[in-house]
């Protein structure tokens, strides 16, 4: 065809669905076309000249058959001119003024200061002509005098002159910056890098198609996060999306679906090579020793994880696909965008849990169960209670209907000191070495006036499992004060400690570490 492409009018093709993943975008754009009979191309848009080329795809939908050719985005550069236009807002023009003020007098700043540098060396000459006019007799005291004033007068006269321009650029320039921050948070640069679809499409007769036309963008990205309210024996749980997107054009009123995918991931699988395993001989000296080191595992039973920010997106291996219930409208200012996802209450317990090993802080926990139909991915959670914000903590992955543990803070009126013994002795007959530990963990609360209710303290220790038949590890019970609870598989040891108001209590642990002569390294 011969039409030039500048001629042919331009079609809006809004987005109507996203599909936001880890770190791109999946856009959706429909169209309700007229076509005529025959091959035709349209331009549509605009639309950000940041989408992928290569993931363009259109298709058309409609009573008569129509098909589409050809596909592709044009690109268009239209810098910003300078200086100000019509279009300008009032915080624009004002960004305007206030540079052109501030050129013109940095100008008349350096224009002052040339010329109180000329009158300092004027003064210089003139002070150094009268030393040698005195030294040779001469006197002319009334024009030496006029000339110092004059020289005096224009001094002063340019020097607060000077004073007055710089106290100006001073104001200046915390004006230019406050009106810069104003001009940020509400409006935006405008795109230098515009695009728009040339579309090539051949309908069999003239009538209506609706376009559908999809492609990936990148600069989008969510994160989940969660608002956690505990009301009593109730918890209620807000799923939320926090969705930035700077792609060059707003979403307004789109349906947002969220998933987990990484489409930038590769797919291919890893290359296998050879691992060759070979089997040595030991020494006469490795038969007679035994070498053991003492391993840290972290058991998430030992307290809540710590909040390290917000994390990435943690799917627990399985693609997750989230829907906002209702369109949203995401501007595109690479702002945080808060998009409600889903909410329940759930009953919940609380339990007063220390781990005085990793923090002497008393945190209440809170179990409930994942009742929003959906897995709980990993993410910060602002922690609501009684008394209003209590802080921020972190949510795992949680699949749907299984328990949650939730910290929400530690108690200021409780304490806990841990003191540590280690004794070693080396029998004569079986040279064997016991190691005994000893551990004393003194709790106490500090109860407000009125407070008249027991409450019960969890306190979690370790002892070391054994891995080795050499080296045997066993609990003390009889000298334990008071025996503990229960002792799980990992060597967790629990006791559920009531404390009345004001109370003090000490629980003692105490375990043996023995290990044969050849066993080296404990």
């Amino acid at each position: 065809m011969s039409t030039s492409s500048k001629r042919i009018p331009l079609i809006p093709l809004p987005v109507t669905a996203v599909t936001c993943t880890e770190d791109r975008a999946h856009i959706e754009r429909t169209a309700v076309l007229e076509l005529a009979a025959g091959t035709q191309r349209l331009r549509l848009g605009p639309v950000t000249a940041l989408a992928v080329d290569r993931t363009l795809h259109a298709e058309l939908a409609g009573d008569r058959p129509a098909a589409v050719l050809d596909v592709r985005i044009v690109r268009a550069w239209t810098p910003r001119p300078p200086g100000s236009s019509d279009d300008d807002s009032a915080l624009r023009r004002r960004v305007t003024a206030l540079d052109e003020e501030r050129s013109a007098l940095e100008q008349q700043r350096d224009r002052l200061g040339v010329r109180l540098d000329l009158l300092a060396r004027l003064a210089a000459d003139l002070l150094r002509e009268i030393s040698e006019g005195a030294g040779h007799g001469e006197s002319e005291s009334d024009r030496w005098t006029r000339e110092l004033d004059r020289v005096d007068g224009e001094r002063d006269a340019y020097g607060e002159r000077l004073r007055t321009v710089e106290a100006r650029l001073a104001g200046i320039a915390v004006e230019l910056s406050e009106t810069r921050q104003a001009l940020d948070a509400s409006e935006r640069e405008p795109a230098e890098l515009t695009g728009h679809i040339e579309l090539t499409v051949h309908a069999e007769a003239a009538g209506q198609a609706e376009l559908r036309l999809s492609h990936l963008t990148p600069c989008a990205l969510w994160r989940p996060a969660y608002r956690a309210v505990l009301d009593g024996p109730e918890l209620t749980l807000d799923t939320d999306a926090i969705v930035w997107q700077l792609t060059g054009e707003d979403w307004s009123d789109v349906r947002l679906t969220l998933s987990t995918a990484r489409s930038a991931a590769a797919t291919e699988p890893p290359r296998l090579v050879e691992d060759r395993l070979t089997l040595t001989d030991r020494s006469p000296a490795e038969r007679r020793t035994v070498h053991v080191d003492l391993r840290e595992e972290e058991v998430a039973d030992l307290g809540p994880a710590p909040v390290l920010g917000l994390p990435g997106v943690d799917d627990g291996g399985e693609v997750r696909v989230l829907h906002s219930p209702a369109p949203v409208s995401v501007p595109a200012d690479g702002r945080a965008h808060r998009v409600p996802l889903s909410s329940f209450t759930s009953s919940a317990r609380s339990e007063y849990a220390c781990s005085p090993e990793l923090s002497p802080l008393v945190n209440q926990v809170v179990r409930f169960d994942n009742k929003s139909g959906h897995a709980l991915l990993a993410g910060p959670v602002d922690l609501i209670g009684g008394s209003g914000f209590v802080g921020r903590g972190t949510l795992d992955f949680t699949a749907p209907g299984a328990p949650v543990d939730l910290a929400f803070g530690s108690r200021d009126d409780h304490r806990v000191l841990r003191h540590t013994e280690e004794t070693r002795e080396t029998a004569g007959i079986t040279q064997r070495t016991v190691v005994t530990r000893t551990v004393r963990l003194n709790v106490s609360r500090f109860s407000a006036p009125g407070e008249d209710d027991d409450r019960v303290i969890v306190l979690r220790e370790r002892i070391p499992v054994s891995e080795v038949s050499a080296v045997e590890v066993r609990l003390r019970r009889e000298a334990c004060s008071p025996v503990p609870d229960s002792v799980d598989a990992d060597g967790i040891v629990r006791w559920d400690v009531p404390l009345a108001p004001g109370g003090r209590r000490t629980v003692t642990l105490v375990y043996d570490v023995s290990a044969s002569s050849k066993v080296s390294g404990l």
